[in-house]
């Protein structure tokens, strides 16, 4: 039965944890499978973020588009001047000019307020804006894929930890049988004791024997309770809030996983960890590609209205509009477009790499999964039998316990025969159930 403990422990260490939410309610009711599944993915604080990840891509997109679209602003500038170029020029504007008075050479203080807005448009910028909003896209992409990985992560967890749970209270059930078993058998061989025909070390094995039971038993129910517990994180449920689980371990065997390599090619057009790191490289791809855009010259359009008064009183008699186009490109940055190549070079080389190393975690994650539910289903075979076999032996020795033909020693090894036998059982059992998921997480297969 200490086996089919370790197996918990291992369930309840890899399970990956997320941070649960409270809820309004008090009882969130009875769960299937299925239903602790569907439950998880729309309570699970996890997928929240993952969803806000996904908004704030859809933002960083919109904002990339924007520079497909004219700038506009509004602004009211205010002068004071005494130069006589400044002052003339602003008294040209305001169309106040009077060629027969004033001294030009001693204008005197001059004050120009000037509304106006302002319109800009970008012409051509080296394809920077188109190729990072195409990394925008993608970046929308990814989040999406990111999303959808880590709900098929949430879904294996919340099957590890629901089996584990499960296979706990198998293992609990099968502990209190064993204590209701030997503590009979220690009854009748205390009255036998005191009878006089039966020896005082029989009893003490026996004692032994329903020590070890015990023992087993608050294991179990330990288990139960950290298995409870891990759920309940996964559900996004607080440790107030109870539920109960309406399945148990004699649903059907998983099927024969298929071949490596058939299993291998469905990982690879699926998985959706393996495409958003594909997603990733393509993102810096075109973040180079805007890096090496920043060599070329820029163009951009610009439109002014406006009017240039001597006070705050606007008139369509003194406004003005101003058009034009600018052309420019760094000559000499201090090597920052430089910089910012070599920085987008390295971060495509990283993404390659980390699609690379993806690709290689994935291979392993399906050829782990495939050995261990072959392995899980070989093992459940054998121990089935075995199971079978040691029942019968263990009611043979009853017989024969009875007959005084055998010593409480032999009964007390084909009892903790069977009690192995079954834990084996059920741990093959969990194994399979839990490898079918760890196999579906590894080739994408839940949508």
């Amino acid at each position: 039965m200490r086996l089919l403990f370790k197996h918990l422990a291992v369930v309840l260490v890899t399970v990956a944890v997320v941070s649960g939410k409270a809820g309004a309610v008090t009882n969130a009711g009875v769960f299937t499978l299925q239903q602790a599944i569907d439950f998880a993915l729309e309570n699970n604080p996890e997928i929240s973020i993952m969803q806000a990840r996904i908004d704030q891509a859809d933002a960083q997109l919109g904002q990339a588009l924007a520079s497909f679209y004219p700038q506009v602003k509004a602004g009211l500038s205010y002068q004071h001047s005494d130069n006589p170029a400044q002052a003339f020029s602003m008294i040209i504007a305001q169309r106040r000019l009077n060629l027969n008075g004033g001294d030009f050479n001693h204008p005197g203080g001059v004050d120009n307020y000037r509304p106006q807005v302002t319109a800009t448009y970008s012409l051509f910028r080296g394809g920077q804006d188109y190729y990072l909003s195409q990394a925008a896209e993608l970046g929308v992409e990814t989040s999406e894929l990111e999303k959808t990985a880590t709900r098929h992560h949430l879904i294996n967890n919340v099957t590890a930890a629901f089996y584990g749970y499960l296979a706990a209270q198998d293992a609990h059930e099968l502990s209190l049988r064993s204590i209701e078993a030997v503590q009979s058998e220690l009854d009748q061989s205390r009255v036998r004791y005191d009878a006089g025909t039966l020896l005082k070390s029989d009893v003490l094995s026996l004692e032994v024997q329903l020590a070890e039971a015990k023992d087993a038993q608050i294991q179990a129910a330990n288990a139960i309770e950290i298995a409870m517990a891990m759920l309940k994180t996964l559900l996004g449920l607080s440790s107030e809030q109870a539920f109960t689980i309406s399945e148990n371990l004699s649903q059907p065997l998983p099927a024969a996983p298929a071949e490596f390599d058939a299993l291998l090619s469905q990982a690879l057009s699926q998985h959706p960890g393996l495409k958003a790191a594909e997603k990733r490289v393509a993102i810096a791809e075109q973040q180079l590609n805007a890096a090496q855009a920043g060599y070329l010259p820029r163009a951009d359009a610009f439109v002014s209205y406006g009017s240039d008064s001597k006070d705050l009183a606007f008139s369509s008699n003194r406004d003005n509009v101003t058009a034009g186009v600018t052309v420019e490109v760094d000559v000499f940055s201090g090597f920052a477009t430089q910089e910012k190549v070599k920085k987008a070079e390295h971060e495509l080389t990283a993404a390659r790499e980390a699609a690379r190393q993806m690709r290689l975690r994935v291979e392993n994650q399906v050829k782990t999964a495939q050995l261990r539910l072959r392995e899980a289903l070989n093992r459940e075979q054998v121990t089935s039998v075995s199971v079978t076999a040691a029942e019968e032996a263990l009611r043979l020795v009853k017989e024969q316990r009875n007959a005084g033909v055998v010593t409480v020693t032999r009964y007390i090894e084909a009892e903790v025969a069977r009690d192995r036998a079954k834990t084996r059982d059920i741990s093959a059992r969990y194994d399979a159930l839990r490898a079918e998921a760890e196999l579906n997480q590894a080739t994408g297969f839940w949508n």
